[in-house]
């Protein structure tokens, strides 16, 4: 795979890299996007109708046990050679700040820290009422399991449409991508606001925007090099063809 010359110098050069992540890192690990979630018994349910606040208080057992269904889906996936390429990342940069639009922790999992996820997580829940987190409770099948601490109904750690993200860590994700001097934009559509902003804001400082992703994007246009392919492939080579070593190290192997 060959890359401009100038995108592996502004690899290699950069202080501070941003990256924001999309549905397209994870379906590479078979994660379905939110509507290709709604197969089988689920088909018949349109995904807007439930990830809302009023779905929940409607039918909090139906809701509750659709995220159950994709807390399965997620638990079998593995990390592809995207996620574990933006682990190795880490230790060959002086700094890295990962954001993420996904929910399924998979970056984690891969070996990166401190990510910032725009949207929740799916393995994690909290109470419908005060938000207390709550990492374990008995699966009696019979709906959301009551608060161990003030008993309203459990719901998954995630945003749900009519709500706002989690103000720390947009705030957070503004933050890097006003003070980086690399973006990279992968495997995310660039039409989900408030995440699809996050680029403008390094663009606008003429700071390099790197987009990775097979499909053409509305962010396409405007990066300083777009690479149509899928992150497994395309970032393992790229870390190989910036830093050397094997585009198939395990992270944190190559020193920076």
């Amino acid at each position: 795979m060959d890359f401009p010359p100038s995108l592996l110098d502004w690899l290699r050069q950069a202080k501070h890299v941003v990256v924001l992540t999309g549905a397209g890192v994870s379906a590479e690990s078979g994660v379905p996007t939110f509507r290709q979630a709604q197969t089988g018994l689920w088909a018949r349910y349109d995904p807007s109708e439930l990830a809302t606040p009023d779905a929940f208080r409607r039918d909090p057992k139906l809701v509750w046990e659709w995220y159950a269904w994709r807390r399965q889906l997620v638990a079998r996936a593995e990390p592809n050679p995207g996620h574990l390429a933006l682990a190795r990342l880490a230790s060959l940069v002086p700094r890295l700040t990962l954001v993420t639009q996904n929910v399924d922790g998979l970056h984690q999992r891969a070996g990166s820290r401190d990510v910032i996820e725009l949207h929740g997580n799916l393995t994690r829940s909290k109470c419908l009422d005060h938000g207390h987190p709550v990492s374990g409770w008995p699966d009696t099948g019979e709906g959301p399991p009551p608060c161990p601490r003030c008993g309203s109904p459990l719901r998954p750690d995630v945003v749900w449409f009519g709500e706002s993200l989690p103000y720390e860590a947009l705030g957070a994700a503004l933050a890097a991508a006003r003070a980086c001097d690399l973006f990279m934009a992968i495997g995310t559509s660039a039409l989900v606001q408030p995440a699809a902003s996050l680029p403008s804001q390094a663009h606008e400082r003429r700071v390099p925007v790197v987009e990775i992703n097979p499909q053409a994007t509305p962010l396409t246009p405007h990066a300083a090099a777009a690479l149509a392919y899928p992150a497994g492939e395309a970032l393992p080579a790229l870390l190989a063809a910036a830093f050397g070593g094997s585009s198939g190290e395990t992270p944190g192997t190559h020193p920076p």
